[in-house]
């Protein structure tokens, strides 16, 4: 019983982490999991996928009626992380768990360096005639009680970084928000809480799509993924509110800090071995 409340408490900072930052809460449900409570690499990214599920339901209503997210943009691509993701999902059942968990830790260590470099929250203007205004890849939203305008750039190489995402989510069962919140802020450059919250949005439609996989191949145990959807769902809903009033600023260094000792963390397990 006191495993699964820990386990529980975990989930509900994963959750509260993932709706903070659109990750998805994989970055802890996996070490979490493999490394606390000696669940097999496999059976970790299964119950990583079913709580991003839970973490894209738990903050998306809220932050689609806020205004923040932009679902037009985010049903848009996520042709291309669905595609991603069933790729993955299929590559990762023919790599070694330790193999799995080193390439986790250096997309983890990517995402942090890009992520430390300098620059705006972006707030472009929409261009007449081009393809984002053709797509209508454009919207609206609240920010301290001024609705601000923004248009997306770079729209096709942003396509294609999601499908790399889509298949590290399939992959590593972390959702890819990551990914998917640099492909829309770097890359495109929509504002930050407009990546995040359409990332969430995103996240649970791509977990989806690669669950079936593992659920197909028996890796998504019940009595491990009960506590940890549940948790998740709590967290998303505390990080969805906590969002609506935060600073871009303080969550960008929030989320650079933990993603880098989650990571480190990670690699030094995978090199040692420790996952299988």
């Amino acid at each position: 019983m006191s495993e699964i409340i820990i386990l529980f408490l975990g989930a509900i900072s994963a959750g509260l982490l993932g709706s903070l930052t659109g990750l998805g809460g994989g970055v802890i449900i996996i070490p979490l999991l493999t490394l606390g409570f000696g669940v097999p690499m496999h059976y970790a990214i299964g119950a990583s996928l079913i709580s991003v599920i839970g973490t894209s339901s738990g903050a998306a209503v809220a932050f689609v009626k806020e205004g923040f997210t932009n679902m037009r943009i985010g049903m848009f691509l996520e042709i291309a992380t669905t595609a991603g993701a069933i790729v993955g999902a299929l590559v990762s059942g023919m790599l070694n768990p330790n193999t799995i968990g080193i390439i986790f830790a250096s997309i983890l260590l990517l995402t942090v360096i890009l992520n430390l470099k300098g620059k705006p929250d972006h707030q472009e203007p929409l261009i007449k005639g081009s393809l984002e205004d053709k797509l209508k890849l454009y919207g609206t939203f609240p920010d301290k009680g001024v609705i601000k305008s923004y248009a997306a750039r770079n729209t096709i190489p942003g396509f294609f970084m999601m499908m790399f995402a889509g298949a590290m989510s399939g992959l590593l069962g972390i959702g890819s928000g990551a990914l998917k919140v640099l492909a829309m802020d770097n890359m495109m450059r929509l504002p930050f809480k407009v990546s995040t919250t359409t990332s969430n949005f995103m996240i649970g439609v791509t977990a989806v799509a690669s669950s079936l996989i593992y659920f197909q191949r028996g890796e998504i145990i019940p009595v491990i993924v009960a506590p940890v959807l549940v948790g998740v769902v709590v967290g998303s809903f505390i990080g969805s509110k906590t969002l609506m009033v935060s600073k871009t600023k303080k969550l960008k260094t929030f989320f650079a800090i933990v993603i880098t000792i989650l990571s480190v963390y990670m690699m030094y397990n995978g090199i040692r071995s420790n996952f299988s």
